[in-house]
């Protein structure tokens, strides 16, 4: 499988992004699929799963009321939005499947 990210860019405090991941070469339609990031001088943070045999989606007490998961299985793509982004998202974000994660969007909070 191959994920390409997009939807990242330069955002001010209080804004929102809608971040998206296409998987490509193979059906990731009964996968649980996440997103993580890492800003910058950390490691990896876990942020959200949507798994097909779940009926509520996975958040980290970061980002839950904030980041919403979803998924469009007919598009083998899924999303983050992110509401009331903070300079703390800033970030590297970085959607995951089976191990494999693409190469990130680059999230910037700033005024």
């Amino acid at each position: 499988v191959e994920l390409a990210e997009s939807g990242g860019g330069l955002v001010q405090p209080g804004g929102s992004l809608r971040l998206s991941c296409v998987a490509s070469g193979v059906s990731v339609s009964t996968a649980p699929r996440s997103w993580v990031r890492q800003a910058p001088g950390k490691g990896l943070e876990w942020l959200a799963t949507f798994d097909p045999d779940r009926r509520i989606p996975n958040y980290a007490a970061s980002v839950k009321d904030r980041f919403s998961i979803s998924a469009d299985s007919a598009k083998n793509t899924w999303y983050l939005q992110m509401n009331d982004l903070k300079p703390e998202d800033t970030a590297v974000y970085y959607c995951e499947v089976w191990g494999v994660r693409g190469r990130g969007t680059q999230v910037t909070v700033s005024s």
